[in-house]
């Protein structure tokens, strides 16, 4: 179908109006220094451990920040070894000092773990302790030998921190 000298003229015009958008840096620029300064200021130094519901842990205004560490869980019915549960917490009324079954999985980790260059004596490796407030002293304690038992000296327990009161 032969087009009309109108149709040419408008098709012409049409064609030289149709520009290619152009992409806009600076709004993108904008946007991207918004989210590196909003990175920047919610940055914070806070250690978060693995979350547990089970586990209500005690309240300090310690200032020491946690260290990587094998965490170990202890909650009203188990003890977990890195979310692994070794043992149950109502099977452990016997009066040996030390937990069987917990100082297996502690050895298991720490042969897992890399070893110190050849000659140089390791002092103890870093452990995480995680027990909620409600457990008894004597379990803690006898989970504490445990892991001195299996050369696992350095011991942390992980608590909330307070809110500081600043005036």
């Amino acid at each position: 179908m032969k087009m009309s000298r109108r149709a040419k003229r408008m098709s012409r015009h049409f064609a030289r109006n149709k520009k290619q958008p152009a992409l806009n840096l600076v709004s993108l620029m904008d946007i991207f220094t918004i989210l590196v300064f909003f990175l920047m200021v919610n940055q914070s130094d806070v250690k978060v451990l693995e979350s547990n519901d089970s586990i209500k842990l005690p309240e300090s205004q310690a200032e020491s920040l946690p260290e990587e560490a094998l965490v170990i869980f202890v909650n009203k019915e188990n003890i977990l070894v890195q979310g692994r549960s070794v043992a149950k917490v109502s099977e452990l009324n016997g009066s040996e000092a030390l937990i069987s079954s917990l100082r297996d999985e502690l050895l298991y980790q720490a042969s897992k773990q890399k070893l110190v260059a050849e000659g140089v004596e390791q002092e103890g490796r870093p452990i995480t302790i995680a027990g909620d407030k409600e457990i008894p002293y004597n379990l803690l304690k006898r989970i504490m030998a445990t892991c001195a038992d299996a050369n696992y000296t350095d011991i942390s327990l992980a608590v909330n921190r307070k809110a500081s009161k600043e005036v």
